[in-house]
């Protein structure tokens, strides 16, 4: 099955303790279904100081499930994702306003 939410989209948290918030996409497992997206789910990790790399404690973002994400349309708002062919190719569109994504 294609994929609806890839690496770069923009997406909105649509359940969870970060509710509401946006953020993009940097990498997505689609075996388990969960992304990592940029300021979302953060949690501090501790990290031991090495001769290349500044110890402390740094924040990271975890993975979230991908049913828990939505794609924002142009307006702002969550849409969901549908498919299309345009030109003989296959595209995303957003349910919402009809765009291709």
């Amino acid at each position: 099955m294609a994929a609806k939410l890839r690496k770069g989209d923009k997406v909105i948290v649509l359940a969870g303790k970060d509710k509401g918030k946006t953020g993009e996409i940097t990498s997505v497992d689609p075996k388990a279904g969960k992304a990592i997206v940029d300021g979302v789910n953060i949690a501090i990790r501790h990290q031991r100081q090495s001769q290349t790399a500044q110890g402390g404690r740094l924040p990271k973002a975890l993975p979230i499930q991908l049913s828990n994400l939505a794609i924002v349309d142009a307006n702002g708002k969550a849409t969901r994702v549908g498919f299309r062919e345009e030109d003989g190719k296959k595209v995303r569109y957003a349910k919402t306003t009809g765009d291709a994504i």
